[in-house]
């Protein structure tokens, strides 16, 4: 049985640490982080905010994700051995992929793939003061979270939920080990009702 695993949501919201986590006790679990996809700098446009736009669907080589994702469909084994990820004998029918962020459901071809979506939100306020506190390459500039990150965060969220998109939202204020708890047990239950 193949399972795809969608962890989306807000920028700083808790999905990379919520997707470690789950890939230590899957088994057969593999993960594509979309930001493994960006463009590089020099292709990413400015928007008329003044911002250079990371925030939008256009930042990323959403094709280039998909063929990664329809390569692990092709061959979940195969893709798991490329990546380093041991297959288990006891569980060799059973392979997961989890995909990890920020704008997972908003393009269309990746959006029926999935069997379980999941979208982690954070409160303005919190979600702010978390960027603040972490380094990227390329630095934020002054303003960029109030004029770009979060208008845009809240643009893809409202398209997501105007499409009918259904997922499954996780209050990215509970702990980490409950968040975890709670998406184990789903995807566990999951799996068992479609084995």
């Amino acid at each position: 049985m193949k399972c795809i695993v969608g962890i989306g949501g807000m920028t700083n919201g808790g999905k990379t640490t919520l997707t470690n986590r789950l890939l230590k006790v899957l088994p057969n679990c593999c993960v594509i982080h979309q930001d493994d996809f960006f463009k590089p700098q020099d292709q990413i446009a400015v928007g008329e905010d003044g911002f250079k736009q990371w925030d939008v669907l256009e930042s990323l080589d959403m094709e280039a994700m998909l063929s990664t994702v329809q390569a692990w469909v092709r061959n979940p084994r195969k893709f798991a051995r490329a990546h380093g990820v041991r297959v288990h004998p006891d569980t060799l029918d059973t392979h997961i992929l989890i995909l990890e962020g920020f704008l997972l459901y908003s393009y269309k071809p990746l959006v029926d793939l999935y069997s379980r979506r999941y979208f982690l939100t954070v409160p303005y306020e919190e979600c702010k003061w978390r960027r603040s506190t972490r380094s990227y390459q390329v630095p934020d500039p002054p303003g960029l979270f109030d004029g770009h990150v979060w208008p845009m965060y809240q643009k893809y969220k409202q398209e997501m939920e105007a499409n009918g998109v259904e997922v499954v939202y996780l209050d990215g204020m509970k702990s980490r080990e409950e968040l975890f708890h709670q998406v184990l047990e789903d995807i566990q239950n999951s799996l068992l009702n479609n084995s």
